[in-house]
C-alpha cells in the first residue's frame, strides 16, 4: 500500500501533467516542472493531506501552479547575455547603419531628417523646404517608419 502523499500524487497526476504541459511551452521541460511541483507539494503535505477531496484538488492545483511559475521565473531571470556581450559595440553598429540609411534618403527627406537632427523646429524646416509644419510632421513619421523597416528595429 502507498503512503498518503504518493497516493495523492497518483490521484492528481493527470492534473499535474496537464498543468506542467501547458507551462512547458514557455521553455522548461515537463519533467522539470513536474519535479518542482512535486517538491512544493511535499513541502505543503501536512496542510494538503487532511483536506477534503475538493479542497485538496484546488490546493494541489494552486501550489503546483505557483511552483511552476516560480521555476519559469527563476529560469527566465537567470538567462542573461553572454559575458563577452558588448552593448556599446552593438550601439555603434546600429548608429552606423542608421546613418547609412539616412544618407540613402532622397531629397527633401534627407534635408528634413538632417535639419531635425540638428534641432530645427518643424516651422523652420518647413520654411527651408517649402512645406507646412503638419506636412513636415507627417513626413518625419513616414521617414522614421521607413528607417525602422530598413534597419529591422
Amino acid at each position: 500500500m502507498r503512503d498518503p502523499f504518493s497516493a495523492m500524487l497518483h490521484r492528481y497526476q493527470g492534473l499535474l501533467y496537464a498543468l506542467c504541459r501547458r507551462y512547458s511551452r514557455r521553455g522548461a521541460s515537463i519533467d522539470d516542472l513536474l519535479q518542482e511541483a512535486a517538491i512544493a507539494l511535499w513541502k505543503a503535505r501536512e496542510l494538503i493531506l487532511p483536506m477534503p477531496a475538493v479542497q485538496q484538488a484546488a490546493m494541489v492545483w494552486k501550489i503546483a501552479r505557483n511552483a511552476v511559475i516560480d521555476t519559469l521565473r527563476k529560469t527566465r531571470d537567470s538567462e542573461s547575455l553572454p559575458v563577452e556581450y558588448d552593448r556599446q559595440s552593438d550601439d555603434r553598429t546600429l548608429l552606423n547603419e542608421l546613418h547609412e540609411q539616412i544618407n540613402l534618403l532622397d531629397e527633401p527627406d534627407l534635408t528634413i531628417v538632417r535639419m531635425q537632427l540638428e534641432g530645427y523646429s518643424y516651422e523652420e524646416i518647413g520654411l527651408h523646404v517649402g512645406m507646412t509644419e503638419k506636412n513636415i510632421s507627417v513626413r518625419l513619421v513616414r521617414i522614421k517608419e521607413k528607417l525602422r523597416k530598413n534597419i529591422n528595429i
